[in-house]
């Protein structure tokens, strides 16, 4: 067979390339490792590549002890790096699930593969992906394999259920107060660190606040059971976990690290299952009194439960007057979340206009989330089209063709130039007042490890030669308690100082929390967000940056910074509805040069527009999709090979 295959390039242009192929091998276990597994899968591929396909020039990438749930693997994120570049014509792998065993993560794949001509083979289910047979045949398999893992995955999940039910452990960190007893299988109580137990439940009855129980700890020199320091929250842990009066409870939360809780109907409890610390009475008062006192704070403080985080700051886009507050419906597992209704609502206009917090928190939040970010590392030798792709990271934005062209030139002056007077965004860690030098010197300390975090998942998400999962957790976790030992610092440093500057302080200090949060969370959960700080602060925090927000059709049309500039965003179903063409966006720019391309040019992939206009892959399918709405471009080729072309019938 020979080693080249014939490239047709859309002008016409003819060109010979040499076949190349990126060879991928995976195994899950250190196990598969140990028995030889990777060098078997090695093997076979480059004995399919060299005799079979007649590909001589190959690479091997390979990750050893990474599961196939998602494609967060350091070498396939290399491998897919490069054949973004245009490196390799193939792809081999030994069996298709060594790539992935979801259906959606595969198919994001598999699409791309095809946008740079790349052809999927594999070696056991004897296939390749440049005939339409073994296209149909992949497409077969895959969804039997999705099948397979997740008839698999639930019953893993009901053996699980049927061990918490018999109080068995299906492990988890085991409490304060407790050691792992490898004879049982169970943690039991260990003497000393029960002592500890009873000790902070004794205290709280006796402060009755979370903050001055870890004070009193940290100035005592008792440690975390990790040998950290303490904080108000690892003390509000402790009271609240009802592991210390023997129960044992199970399936609480929902799956993929998420703090939602679940139905109650749903968890596994399992009461007097094991020794208790604390008997059920003193467990009672406790939490009778967490309840009562609420984080510490006084009546009117505690008020921030029914607090509307957007209150004021919301106008209609429909008749522009202002969105009223209120409680809506409660969800199933008892959150309520604000309501903001047109105010003209109840009058003879009848303006129908509303949002509530669950559709604008995780909007504004992540938006403001990127901002921050973006504050941090934007250089002048970014674009302005990096920096829209910046803006609109995430899964909350899907629906969002760009941000108006003017707001993204005043940003980008903004924060590549510096704004005189002030910051782009007001609440930054650089704000925390500080009345004394050691404050000054823990404030740079916890700058330098929160850049540090940064910089780790940088690393572990985009690094060249990246680091394992298990080194950036263990990283990451060795870095966020060395961070949390400066904060308890900075709080016992600043609490000596008299109660009229501590109020100061806890006001910048939430902002400070606040802004790290959103500094360090790809996605930012507004309810989590809620729960660490509360939504007081979280609304004194919006006030302070944002100036207004304008809401129609439940959708977040524009912000308003407080430095005046506002953020227009156009959405994809608006462009269908509306007669008026919508604000410009940033890759709407380079409209004239595509079609002018095509004309020129004739049918054209969509991986050649990209070139030939020099904007994103995801910036050209926001606009061939706008322009085969408007019937300028029409869309022709096979799956394997789609290709864009000008519409003459329009001119």
């Amino acid at each position: 067979m020979t080693s080249q295959i014939l490239k047709i390039y859309c002008k016409g242009e003819f060109e010979m390339t040499v076949k190349k192929a990126a060879l991928y091998v995976r195994v899950s276990t250190l196990h598969q490792i140990d028995k030889d597994s990777l060098p078997f899968q090695r093997q076979e591929l480059e004995n399919y590549a060299k005799y079979v396909l007649g590909i001589k020039d190959f690479e091997i990438f390979e990750d050893a002890g990474y599961s196939a749930k998602n494609t967060d693997r350091p070498e396939y994120q290399k491998m897919m790096k490069r054949i973004r570049d245009g490196e390799f014509t193939h792809m081999i792998v030994y069996k298709i699930d060594r790539i992935s065993r979801n259906l959606k993560d595969f198919s994001e794949m598999y699409e791309e593969l095809k946008d740079y001509k790349v052809t999927f083979v594999s070696r056991n289910e004897q296939f390749d992906t440049s005939s339409a047979m073994g296209e149909a045949m992949l497409k077969i398999i895959l969804v039997f394999a999705e099948l397979e893992r997740k008839i698999t995955a639930e019953r893993v999940f009901a053996i699980m259920l049927s061990r918490a039910e018999k109080g068995l452990w299906n492990g988890a960190t085991v409490p304060l107060g407790y050691v792992w007893s490898d004879e049982i299988k169970f943690p039991v109580i260990d003497p000393e660190e029960e002592k500890v137990v009873q000790y902070v439940y004794n205290l709280y009855e006796s402060l009755r606040s979370t903050l001055k129980v870890a004070y009193r700890l940290n100035d005592e020199g008792i440690k975390t059971k990790r040998g950290g320091r303490w904080t108000a929250k690892t003390i509000r842990d402790i009271l609240r976990n009802p592991f210390y009066i023997g129960t044992y409870r199970y399936n609480m939360r929902e799956s993929g690290g998420s703090r939602r809780l679940k139905n109650k109907d749903e968890w596994v409890v399992v009461e007097d299952n094991h020794p208790a610390i604390i008997d059920k009475e003193q467990s009672k008062r406790v939490n009778q009194l967490l309840s009562d006192n609420y984080r510490g704070l006084t009546d009117v403080q505690r008020a921030d439960i029914h607090k509307h985080i957007f209150s004021k700051m919301i106008y209609c886009g429909k008749c522009n007057a202002l969105l009223t507050s209120g409680l809506d419906s409660a969800r199933k597992d008892g959150y309520r979340p604000s309501r903001y209704t047109c105010i003209t609502s109840g009058g003879t206009k009848r303006c129908s206009n509303y949002v509530s917090d669950i559709i604008i928190g995780p909007f504004i939040f992540n938006y403001v989330s990127n901002l921050i970010r973006l504050q941090e590392r934007m250089t002048p030798k970014h674009s302005t089209r990096d920096m829209e792709r910046a803006l609109l990271r995430g899964n909350t934005f899907i629906d969002v063709v760009g941000v108006d062209n003017t707001a993204l030139n005043e940003t980008y002056f903004a924060l590549t130039n510096g704004m005189p007077g002030q910051e782009y965004l007001l609440a930054t860690d650089d704000e925390i007042i500080m009345p004394n030098l050691e404050a000054e010197r823990l404030q740079r300390e916890a700058k330098k490890y929160g850049t540090a975090l940064s910089r780790l998942e940088e690393l572990y998400l985009f690094g060249e030669d990246g680091i394992s999962q298990k080194d950036y957790i263990f990283k990451k976790r060795d870095l966020q308690e060395q961070l949390e030992e400066i904060e308890t610092e900075i709080n016992s440093l600043q609490q000596k100082d008299g109660d009229t500057t501590s109020e100061v302080f806890v006001d910048n200090a939430q902002h400070f929390l606040i802004t790290k949060e959103m500094q360090q969370a790809r996605h930012v959960d507004h309810r989590s967000l809620s729960d660490i700080v509360g939504r007081e602060p979280l609304s004194d925090f919006v006030h302070t940056i944002i100036d207004n927000i304008i809401v129609l059709d439940k959708r977040v049309q524009s912000i308003t910074f407080k430095n005046g500039i506002t953020h227009t965003f156009a959405y994809r179903s608006l462009l269908q509805s509306q007669s008026t063409a919508p604000a410009r966006m940033q890759y709407r720019d380079y409209e004239g040069a595509m079609l002018q391309h095509l004309k020129e040019n004739g049918p054209t992939s969509r991986a050649n527009l990209q070139k030939a206009t020099n904007i994103s892959r995801d910036g050209v399918y926001k606009l061939l999709a706008e322009l085969i709405e408007r019937r300028l471009v029409v869309k022709t080729g096979q799956s394997t090979m789609t290709l864009y072309q000008y519409n003459e019938k329009t001119t």
